[in-house]
């Protein structure tokens, strides 16, 4: 591990010139007492370590000294396909193999082309999560990665929505999916291949059972079929929505994008007033009414009955308790619209 660190040390030095015991610090994760230690360490190894107090002083290396012990270890190299998310990096225990494959490729570049790579790292940047989402670290994340990676089986206890709530399985992990700041993991049961979020297994157990991996199986290609199926599953109320035209063009921002490519293809003409039907596949009637009364004013369910009743009176429920003038909230506005069949469909000012 020392090893490691003084050869990234070395090269921090010599991929960005002049650095301060506190950025050689932050770069490698030690203390700054850390760094004094290492620099006194290469300078008797005849590393020409130069150091400068002052406002202006840092450390660098003398006479254009360059390492040539830039080789990638198999850890680093594998490691590499996860160059544009280091976030995963972290989550999976590669954090600090990624960022010493990367030092080392920086290194044996030459100069133009080392030149150009920073400023495509200066320019570019790959953030994975959507809005309003915090990046999912399981803690049983790092254990399950080597069982994917040595190919072990291995016990979990999983909690899901159906009944029993709780259950235990033997898998033989596939491989890990990062979906939006979500980790999913991908494993055999009985031979038949299924998806699991990791966050939701409650016990890992890595056996020193192998398993042979299918033959030609890709994970990726897996996980596209998988995605396609899923929607389909649950994606199984059909409904007709009236859209104005205003809302239209930002559906992409308010909306999963298998709603917004279901809008857009099945939106017929233009009414007189701009507004556009569609079919809208939706997961429940239940699950729809948020989602639906999110949109605003802006639509207007037309089928099926039920769906339309439910978002009325959903609405009419909202409409109710900001119309109660007296501060009183003895009684529930649901109560009033279930007194009143007409209230939800006509609500009166």
């Amino acid at each position: 591990m020392r090893a490691a660190r003084l050869l990234s040390l070395v090269l921090l030095l010599q991929n960005r010139g002049r650095l301060t015991a506190g950025e050689l610090a932050a770069e490698l994760g030690v203390s700054v007492r850390t760094v004094y230690r290492d620099i006194e360490s290469l300078s008797g190894a005849g590393i020409p370590v130069y150091g400068d107090s002052g406002h202006h002083g840092g450390y660098e290396l003398l006479g254009g000294y360059r390492t040539r012990l830039t080789g990638l270890h198999a850890d680093e190299a594998e490691s590499l396909f996860l160059a544009g998310l280091p976030g995963a990096a972290d989550d999976l225990g590669l954090g600090e193999v990624l960022a010493a494959a990367q030092l080392k490729l920086t290194a044996a570049l030459p100069a133009p082309l080392r030149d150009r790579a920073g400023r495509v790292r200066e320019r570019f940047h790959l953030d994975a999560l959507g809005w309003y989402r915090e990046q999912d670290s399981p803690p049983e994340l790092v254990a399950l990665a080597g069982a994917v990676w040595n190919q072990r089986r291995i016990r979990v206890r999983y909690r899901r929505w159906a009944e029993p709530k709780e259950v235990e399985r033997a898998l033989d992990p596939y491989g890990l999916v990062l979906k939006a700041g979500v980790w999913y993991l991908v494993a055999a049961v009985d031979g038949a291949v299924r998806t699991y979020r990791v966050s939701s297994i409650l016990r890992l157990d890595v056996t020193e059972d192998g398993f042979e991996r299918p033959g030609g199986f890709d994970l990726a290609a897996h996980w596209q079929e998988y995605l396609a199926a899923y929607d389909a599953r649950r994606l199984r109320l059909q409904a007709r929505v009236r859209f104005a035209p205003t809302l239209l063009p930002a559906l992409p921002d308010r909306l999963d994008a298998a709603l917004v490519r279901a809008v857009e293809a099945s939106a017929g003409p233009p009414e007189a007033d701009g507004w556009v039907t569609a079919t809208v596949p939706l997961e429940s009637v239940g699950l729809a009414v948020p989602t639906l009364l999110s949109l605003g004013p802006d639509i207007e369910v037309l089928a099926p009955e039920e769906l339309r009743r439910a978002v009325a009176d959903a609405a009419a429920a909202v409409l109710g308790r900001y119309r109660r003038g007296d501060g009183d909230r003895s009684s529930s506005p649901a109560d009033s619209v279930a007194s009143s069949p007409r209230a939800a469909s006509t609500p009166k000012p």
